[in-house]
């Protein structure tokens, strides 16, 4: 399996590579929330975040961005390992608020929709089509 490697995470203007990128949250993205919903205080905007990363509209700077963040928080390796009860996704949270940070204003409301839809009333999720 090809791995990210640091500094490879975010290559706005290589199709290839963001292609790749998807790939990875793609299939990294739902296990890997399904065990962090209790310590992500913002698991909507988390969930829309991805929809807007994968959705051809959004501009390839901000889709760049939310991958990149959303490669993080899906890695297994991160700055502090996430099986740590916590603290271990504090990290991660705090990647992610950059990136919305920077990104505001892109993740539209078609995008909290998809995540309304995903996640259930009991806080499970399922990656919505």
């Amino acid at each position: 399996m090809d791995e990210v490697k640091i500094g490879e995470i975010l290559l706005p203007g290589d199709d290839e590579e963001q292609a790749r990128q998807s790939e990875r949250v793609r299939q990294r993205f739902w296990p890997v929330l399904k065990r962090a919903l209790r310590q992500v205080p913002f698991s909507r905007d988390l969930v829309a975040a991805y929809y807007c990363a994968l959705d051809p509209r959004t501009p390839t700077r901000v889709r760049g961005i939310l991958l990149a963040a959303l490669a993080y928080f899906v890695l297994p390796l991160d700055a502090i390992p996430d099986i740590l009860a916590v603290v271990g996704f504090s990290d991660d949270v705090a990647v992610l608020t950059a990136a919305f940070a920077a990104i505001r204003g892109h993740i539209r409301e078609d995008h909290y929709q998809a995540a309304d839809r995903a996640l259930d009333a009991d806080g499970e999720t399922a990656p919505a089509r």
